[in-house]
Protein backbone atom coordinates (compact mmCIF):
# COMPACT_ATOMS: atom_id res chain seq x y z
CA UNK A 1 0.00 0.00 0.00
CA UNK A 2 1.62 3.42 -0.87
CA UNK A 3 1.48 6.65 1.75
CA UNK A 4 0.50 9.81 1.03
CA UNK A 5 3.18 11.52 -0.66
CA UNK A 6 4.38 15.20 -0.10
CA UNK A 7 2.13 17.05 -2.20
CA UNK A 8 -0.94 14.67 -1.01
CA UNK A 9 -0.67 12.37 -3.50
CA UNK A 10 -0.14 8.69 -3.72
CA UNK A 11 3.84 8.17 -2.91
CA UNK A 12 6.12 7.22 -5.31
CA UNK A 13 8.67 4.26 -5.06
CA UNK A 14 12.09 5.42 -5.31
CA UNK A 15 15.42 3.72 -5.24
CA UNK A 16 19.33 5.35 -5.25
CA UNK A 17 21.81 3.68 -7.08
CA UNK A 18 25.36 4.33 -7.32
CA UNK A 19 28.36 2.27 -7.46
CA UNK A 20 29.44 3.59 -3.81
CA UNK A 21 31.61 6.81 -3.80
CA UNK A 22 30.58 8.57 -0.85
CA UNK A 23 30.10 11.59 -2.67
CA UNK A 24 27.67 9.99 -5.15
CA UNK A 25 25.68 8.36 -2.61
CA UNK A 26 25.65 11.89 -0.72
CA UNK A 27 23.80 13.26 -3.96
CA UNK A 28 21.54 10.82 -4.81
CA UNK A 29 20.01 10.10 -1.27
CA UNK A 30 20.15 13.51 -0.53
CA UNK A 31 18.31 14.26 -3.70
CA UNK A 32 16.00 11.50 -2.50
CA UNK A 33 15.35 12.83 0.97
CA UNK A 34 14.37 16.29 -0.70
CA UNK A 35 11.66 14.35 -2.53
CA UNK A 36 9.76 13.38 0.90
CA UNK A 37 9.14 9.47 -0.52
CA UNK A 38 10.41 6.39 1.23
CA UNK A 39 13.46 5.32 -0.64
CA UNK A 40 15.29 2.32 -1.01
CA UNK A 41 19.74 2.74 -1.11
CA UNK A 42 21.16 0.29 -3.97
CA UNK A 43 25.23 0.17 -4.28
CA UNK A 44 26.41 -2.23 -7.56
CA UNK A 45 28.90 -2.89 -9.01
CA UNK A 46 29.76 -3.38 -12.78
CA UNK A 47 31.23 -6.52 -14.27
CA UNK A 48 33.13 -6.89 -17.58
CA UNK A 49 32.59 -6.28 -20.45
CA UNK A 50 29.41 -4.05 -19.46
CA UNK A 51 31.75 -2.03 -17.28
CA UNK A 52 34.12 -1.01 -19.84
CA UNK A 53 31.08 0.37 -22.54
CA UNK A 54 29.06 3.53 -22.70
CA UNK A 55 25.28 3.48 -20.84
CA UNK A 56 23.89 3.74 -24.23
CA UNK A 57 26.08 1.08 -25.40
CA UNK A 58 25.61 -1.85 -23.47
CA UNK A 59 25.31 -5.48 -24.91
CA UNK A 60 22.14 -7.20 -23.26
CA UNK A 61 21.79 -9.33 -20.16
CA UNK A 62 23.13 -6.41 -17.93
CA UNK A 63 20.47 -6.74 -15.68
CA UNK A 64 20.67 -10.55 -15.49
CA UNK A 65 24.96 -10.69 -15.23
CA UNK A 66 26.24 -7.99 -15.56
CA UNK A 67 25.17 -6.41 -11.96
CA UNK A 68 26.97 -7.38 -8.93
CA UNK A 69 24.47 -6.98 -6.16
CA UNK A 70 20.85 -7.45 -6.60
CA UNK A 71 18.25 -5.51 -8.47
CA UNK A 72 15.32 -6.90 -8.92
CA UNK A 73 11.37 -5.93 -10.19
CA UNK A 74 8.90 -4.70 -9.35
CA UNK A 75 10.62 -1.68 -10.96
CA UNK A 76 10.65 1.61 -8.79
CA UNK A 77 8.40 4.60 -9.99
CA UNK A 78 11.24 6.94 -9.69
CA UNK A 79 15.21 6.11 -10.03
CA UNK A 80 18.30 8.45 -8.96
CA UNK A 81 21.72 7.58 -10.06
CA UNK A 82 24.97 9.11 -10.27
CA UNK A 83 28.35 8.24 -12.05
CA UNK A 84 29.02 6.93 -15.39
CA UNK A 85 28.43 2.75 -14.35
CA UNK A 86 25.23 3.57 -12.28
CA UNK A 87 23.89 5.73 -15.74
CA UNK A 88 23.65 2.20 -17.48
CA UNK A 89 22.26 0.58 -14.77
CA UNK A 90 19.66 3.29 -14.99
CA UNK A 91 18.87 2.87 -18.90
CA UNK A 92 18.91 -0.89 -18.83
CA UNK A 93 16.04 -0.46 -15.88
CA UNK A 94 14.15 2.48 -17.66
CA UNK A 95 14.09 -0.17 -20.40
CA UNK A 96 13.07 -3.16 -18.79
CA UNK A 97 10.31 -1.22 -16.73
CA UNK A 98 8.59 -0.39 -19.99
CA UNK A 99 9.09 3.27 -19.39
CA UNK A 100 7.09 2.96 -16.18
CA UNK A 101 10.26 4.19 -14.26
CA UNK A 102 11.69 7.48 -14.62
CA UNK A 103 14.89 8.15 -14.62
CA UNK A 104 16.87 10.85 -13.38
CA UNK A 105 20.90 10.72 -13.45
CA UNK A 106 22.78 13.64 -11.22
CA UNK A 107 25.86 14.42 -13.42
CA UNK A 108 27.23 14.15 -16.67
CA UNK A 109 26.46 10.41 -17.64
CA UNK A 110 28.58 10.34 -20.61
CA UNK A 111 25.77 9.33 -23.04
CA UNK A 112 23.08 11.33 -24.87
CA UNK A 113 20.69 12.80 -22.88
CA UNK A 114 17.62 10.97 -24.48
CA UNK A 115 18.51 8.17 -22.60
CA UNK A 116 17.05 9.33 -19.35
CA UNK A 117 14.10 11.09 -18.35
CA UNK A 118 15.97 14.19 -16.75
CA UNK A 119 19.31 14.86 -16.73
CA UNK A 120 20.92 16.92 -13.91
CA UNK A 121 24.64 18.38 -13.92
CA UNK A 122 26.33 21.28 -12.94
CA UNK A 123 26.49 24.22 -15.20
CA UNK A 124 30.62 23.79 -15.43
CA UNK A 125 29.90 20.50 -17.12
CA UNK A 126 28.16 22.50 -20.51
CA UNK A 127 25.32 19.91 -20.88
CA UNK A 128 21.80 21.30 -22.89
CA UNK A 129 18.05 19.95 -23.83
CA UNK A 130 14.86 19.88 -22.75
CA UNK A 131 15.43 17.23 -19.72
CA UNK A 132 18.47 18.73 -18.66
CA UNK A 133 18.39 20.98 -15.11
CA UNK A 134 21.16 22.09 -14.71
CA UNK A 135 22.57 23.23 -10.86
CA UNK A 136 24.73 26.00 -9.67
CA UNK A 137 26.62 23.48 -7.51
CA UNK A 138 26.61 19.77 -6.56
CA UNK A 139 23.92 18.17 -4.73
CA UNK A 140 23.82 17.21 -0.96
CA UNK A 141 22.29 16.17 2.20
CA UNK A 142 23.04 19.15 4.00
CA UNK A 143 19.91 21.23 5.57
CA UNK A 144 19.20 23.67 7.66
CA UNK A 145 17.81 21.46 9.95
CA UNK A 146 20.41 19.38 9.80
CA UNK A 147 22.88 21.72 10.77
CA UNK A 148 20.87 23.07 13.93
CA UNK A 149 20.95 19.68 14.85
CA UNK A 150 24.50 18.90 15.11
CA UNK A 151 25.50 22.26 15.83
CA UNK A 152 23.60 21.18 19.33
CA UNK A 153 25.54 17.97 19.62
CA UNK A 154 29.13 19.52 18.83
CA UNK A 155 28.35 22.85 20.54
CA UNK A 156 30.18 21.42 23.73
CA UNK A 157 33.52 19.91 22.12
CA UNK A 158 33.85 22.70 19.17
CA UNK A 159 31.49 26.18 20.65
CA UNK A 160 33.56 28.76 19.74
CA UNK A 161 35.34 27.90 16.35
CA UNK A 162 36.41 30.29 14.48
CA UNK A 163 37.35 28.33 10.89
CA UNK A 164 36.91 24.85 9.93
CA UNK A 165 39.03 23.46 7.24
CA UNK A 166 37.58 20.50 5.16
CA UNK A 167 40.11 18.39 3.58
CA UNK A 168 40.35 16.33 0.42
CA UNK A 169 42.79 14.57 -1.39
CA UNK A 170 44.24 12.90 -4.46
CA UNK A 171 42.16 12.65 -7.81
CA UNK A 172 42.96 12.49 -11.35
CA UNK A 173 43.41 16.19 -11.31
CA UNK A 174 44.61 17.39 -7.94
CA UNK A 175 47.10 16.23 -5.57
CA UNK A 176 48.35 17.16 -2.28
CA UNK A 177 52.56 18.50 -2.25
CA UNK A 178 55.09 19.20 0.29
CA UNK A 179 54.51 22.67 -1.04
CA UNK A 180 50.80 22.99 -1.11
CA UNK A 181 50.66 21.48 2.34
CA UNK A 182 53.17 24.41 3.86
CA UNK A 183 51.15 27.28 1.70
CA UNK A 184 48.09 25.77 3.72
CA UNK A 185 49.92 25.23 6.81
CA UNK A 186 50.97 28.83 6.48
CA UNK A 187 47.66 30.50 5.85
CA UNK A 188 46.49 28.97 8.62
CA UNK A 189 49.19 29.73 11.04
CA UNK A 190 47.93 33.59 10.28
CA UNK A 191 44.30 33.06 11.70
CA UNK A 192 43.32 33.98 14.66
CA UNK A 193 40.76 31.53 16.82
CA UNK A 194 40.40 28.09 17.37
CA UNK A 195 40.39 25.88 14.02
CA UNK A 196 39.13 22.29 12.98
CA UNK A 197 40.63 19.97 10.68
CA UNK A 198 38.74 17.23 9.35
CA UNK A 199 39.93 15.03 6.78
CA UNK A 200 38.16 12.74 4.24
CA UNK A 201 38.75 8.89 2.80
CA UNK A 202 41.03 10.60 -0.09
CA UNK A 203 43.38 12.53 2.32
CA UNK A 204 46.74 11.10 2.65
CA UNK A 205 48.86 10.52 6.05
CA UNK A 206 51.46 12.46 5.08
CA UNK A 207 49.45 15.71 4.44
CA UNK A 208 47.68 15.34 7.77
CA UNK A 209 50.80 15.09 9.79
CA UNK A 210 52.47 18.31 7.55
CA UNK A 211 49.81 19.66 8.97
CA UNK A 212 49.85 19.22 12.69
CA UNK A 213 53.31 19.70 12.91
CA UNK A 214 53.01 22.70 11.74
CA UNK A 215 49.61 23.63 13.83
CA UNK A 216 49.98 21.79 17.32
CA UNK A 217 47.19 23.80 18.70
CA UNK A 218 44.39 22.59 16.15
CA UNK A 219 41.97 19.91 16.79
CA UNK A 220 41.93 17.18 14.09
CA UNK A 221 39.46 14.49 13.84
CA UNK A 222 41.22 11.28 13.98
CA UNK A 223 38.35 9.50 12.51
CA UNK A 224 37.27 7.49 15.34
CA UNK A 225 33.89 8.43 17.37
CA UNK A 226 31.42 10.23 15.26
CA UNK A 227 32.11 12.72 12.16
CA UNK A 228 32.30 15.98 13.09
CA UNK A 229 31.88 17.78 9.74
CA UNK A 230 28.16 18.53 10.00
CA UNK A 231 29.06 20.09 13.25
CA UNK A 232 31.87 22.16 11.94
CA UNK A 233 29.90 23.39 9.22
CA UNK A 234 27.04 24.35 11.81
CA UNK A 235 29.57 26.53 13.96
CA UNK A 236 32.37 27.75 12.06
CA UNK A 237 32.55 31.26 11.12
CA UNK A 238 34.70 30.50 8.46
CA UNK A 239 35.19 27.43 6.03
CA UNK A 240 37.85 26.82 4.41
CA UNK A 241 38.02 23.63 1.91
CA UNK A 242 40.31 22.47 -0.99
CA UNK A 243 39.65 23.15 -4.03
CA UNK A 244 39.22 19.73 -5.23
CA UNK A 245 36.17 18.73 -3.75
CA UNK A 246 33.00 19.86 -5.26
CA UNK A 247 31.13 18.07 -3.31
CA UNK A 248 32.50 19.73 -0.06
CA UNK A 249 32.52 23.65 -1.51
CA UNK A 250 29.06 22.53 -2.60
CA UNK A 251 28.23 21.77 1.29
CA UNK A 252 30.29 24.49 2.68
CA UNK A 253 28.78 27.19 0.81
CA UNK A 254 25.18 25.61 1.30
CA UNK A 255 26.06 27.51 5.28
CA UNK A 256 25.58 31.30 3.58
CA UNK A 257 29.07 31.65 5.35
CA UNK A 258 32.80 33.15 4.47
CA UNK A 259 33.91 29.78 2.23
CA UNK A 260 37.25 29.84 0.94
CA UNK A 261 39.08 27.52 -1.50
CA UNK A 262 42.51 26.40 -0.81
CA UNK A 263 45.04 25.88 -3.41
CA UNK A 264 46.55 22.22 -4.22
CA UNK A 265 48.82 20.94 -7.22
CA UNK A 266 47.16 20.37 -10.44
CA UNK A 267 44.01 21.30 -11.54
CA UNK A 268 41.13 20.90 -14.44
CA UNK A 269 39.03 22.80 -16.39
CA UNK A 270 35.64 22.04 -15.11
CA UNK A 271 36.51 22.60 -11.87
CA UNK A 272 37.88 26.00 -12.56
CA UNK A 273 34.89 27.48 -14.13
CA UNK A 274 32.77 25.83 -11.27
CA UNK A 275 35.17 27.87 -8.49
CA UNK A 276 35.22 30.96 -11.16
CA UNK A 277 31.27 31.16 -11.32
CA UNK A 278 31.04 31.16 -7.36
CA UNK A 279 33.94 33.73 -7.12
CA UNK A 280 32.07 35.81 -9.47
CA UNK A 281 28.82 35.59 -7.63
CA UNK A 282 30.70 36.56 -4.50
CA UNK A 283 30.22 33.38 -2.71
CA UNK A 284 33.80 32.11 -2.77
CA UNK A 285 37.29 33.58 -2.34
CA UNK A 286 40.62 32.29 -2.42
CA UNK A 287 42.03 31.23 0.94
CA UNK A 288 45.43 33.43 1.20
CA UNK A 289 45.89 33.74 5.01
CA UNK A 290 43.39 36.20 6.07
CA UNK A 291 39.89 36.07 6.72
CA UNK A 292 36.83 38.36 5.84
CA UNK A 293 33.36 39.11 6.93
CA UNK A 294 30.83 38.90 3.81
CA UNK A 295 27.44 36.90 3.21
CA UNK A 296 25.10 35.73 0.49
CA UNK A 297 22.28 33.84 -0.26
CA UNK A 298 22.85 29.96 0.52
CA UNK A 299 22.99 27.74 -1.93
CA UNK A 300 21.62 24.55 -2.17
CA UNK A 301 20.35 23.23 -5.14
CA UNK A 302 18.65 20.11 -4.34
CA UNK A 303 15.05 21.94 -3.20
CA UNK A 304 14.51 22.98 -6.21
CA UNK A 305 15.54 20.04 -7.79
CA UNK A 306 13.07 17.64 -6.13
CA UNK A 307 10.33 20.20 -6.80
CA UNK A 308 11.19 19.92 -10.03
CA UNK A 309 11.05 16.47 -10.18
CA UNK A 310 7.81 16.09 -8.35
CA UNK A 311 6.33 18.69 -10.89
CA UNK A 312 7.33 16.79 -13.86
CA UNK A 313 6.47 12.86 -12.38
CA UNK A 314 3.13 14.36 -11.22
CA UNK A 315 2.31 15.58 -14.78
CA UNK A 316 3.01 12.55 -16.50
CA UNK A 317 7.01 13.07 -17.12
Amino acid sequence: MKLPGPTGRLAKRVWTLTTGEAGKVSQVEGLAEALGWPFESHVVGLRKPWSWLPAHRQPPGLLAYGVEGSLDPPWPDILITCGRRSAAVAVAVRRAAGGGTYTVHVQDPRAPTRYFDLVVPPGHDGLAGPNVLETRAALHRVTPEKLAAAGAEWKERLGGLNVAVLLGGRTRSHRFTRETSAALADGLTNVQGPIAVTPSRRTGPEAVAALKSRLPDTWFWDGSGDNPYLGMLALARHIVVTEDSVSMTSEAIATGKPVYAARMAGGNRRLTRFQAGLMEDGVLRPFEGRLEEWRYEPVNETPRVAAEIRRRVEAGG
